[in-house]
């Protein structure tokens, strides 16, 4: 089965399974807007998450762990914690491979108070073949100014496992990074934001003029006239009053409750590695014509054998590779549309030419350079 473009055509005719599965993509965006909170597009400036970053070690691994081939710093680290703990081991001696080197991270939310617990991450840094069974030991977490804000320990959960004898091997997932569910407890209060005496910023997820200006005015509508101002494309600036200033958590909870219709651009993603494209519902086509057919070219191998004639004294027996190429082309379809079709009007048609996820990744790069697609593509 050969695909390409030919004057407008788009080879290789499959199935309508994933054009079906596009359709229904298609119906649960819809084409009714609907209202969200401004909690769910925007988030108050200065409130926000912080990484958090580690060097730890974890043991109890079953001969999975970090070869001694392979860096210098696991046997390194292992000295150095036996040394805190009393025991005094030389380095070279140490050629455990039930321990591997890791780094862990987490991700300290806003508000955390000293306390609270967070989940980690486990990745390995050396050439351990798993990490599962193993436990991680006590592991300070820093952030980037690198002051510890957490301490981490637990037993790993891996979701996947590994496994070989004798030349073969079998693995599932991803062995050798893993979770340690609220493995992390904060030792200090997560650095508060700052507001300002007279107003707070509402920050957009999604910077957009339109949702911009319909924020600032659906809050105005809900609050008052001249609360909020639209600043630029991902900022609104709101008021504060001596009374809000005083009390703040009652007044951003109505103001997070607020909702308003928020604006999308035109835009078609489209992830290649596995054929997957999603349509945002304000997507137009302009006058084009689509043309798609199909080339099947069918090779079929056949073996020949050559011998001479009866009682002949000269000859010997030859087998010959032969083959059988056969070709069929159907007749090619053309869909013709008008100036501002739909997203609707566009799946239909490409329903009707029978074209996979694969395929329309080329027909909508293809309607992009000719100008008749009016929406970004966006390849993941």
């Amino acid at each position: 089965m050969l695909g390409c473009w030919e004057a407008g055509r788009l080879g290789r005719r499959v199935g309508v399974g994933a054009l079906a599965l596009l359709s229904l993509i298609v119906a649960g965006v819809g084409f009714a807007a609907a209202s969200v909170r401004v909690k769910d597009v925007a988030r108050v400036d200065g409130v926000r998450k912080n990484q958090l970053i580690g060097y730890g070690i974890v043991v109890g691994l079953n001969g999975t762990g970090d070869s001694t081939t392979s860096m210098q710093v696991t046997p390194q680290t292992m000295a150095s914690l036996l040394e805190r703990l009393g025991v005094s081991v030389p380095r070279a001696g140490l050629k455990a491979k039930n321990v591997a080197a890791v780094i862990v991270t987490a991700e300290l939310p806003a508000f955390s108070r000293a306390g609270q617990r967070v989940d980690v991450t486990i990745s390995s840094l050396g050439d351990a073949k798993s990490l599962q069974g193993g436990t991680l030991l006590l592991t300070p977490l820093r952030a980037p100014n690198g002051d510890v804000y957490a301490a981490a320990q637990g037993p790993l959960s891996v979701g996947g496992f590994a496994a070989g004898a004798a030349g073969a091997s079998v693995q599932k997932n991803h062995p050798t990074a893993g979770r340690v569910p609220e493995g992390a407890l904060l030792e200090r209060d997560a650095p508060l934001p700052v507001l300002n005496r007279d107003h707070l910023d509402l920050v957009l997820e999604r910077a957009d003029f339109t949702t911009s200006a319909r924020m600032a005015a659906a809050i105005n509508e809900a609050l008052g006239d001249g609360v909020a101002q639209a600043l630029d494309a991902g900022r609104v600036r709101v008021g504060l009053s001596p009374k809000e200033t005083e009390n703040p958590v009652e007044f951003l909870a109505s103001l997070e409750a607020v909702t308003l219709e928020p604006d999308h651009a035109a835009r078609v993603v489209v992830d290649e590695k596995n054929g997957t494209v999603v349509l945002g519902r304000n997507v137009k086509v302009r006058p084009v014509a689509i043309s798609h057919g199909s080339l099947t070219v069918q090779i079929t191998p056949r073996l020949e054998v050559s011998q001479p004639p009866p009682l002949s004294a000269k000859g010997t027996t030859v087998a010959r590779d032969q083959a059988a190429v056969t070709v069929s082309e159907p007749p090619g379809h053309v869909v013709l549309f008008d100036q501002g079709d739909s997203l609707e009007s566009l799946v239909k048609a490409l329903n009707a030419l029978g074209v996979s996820s694969r395929d329309l990744v080329m027909i909508f790069q293809s309607l992009k350079a000719a100008g008749a697609l009016e929406a970004e593509i966006e390849i993941l």
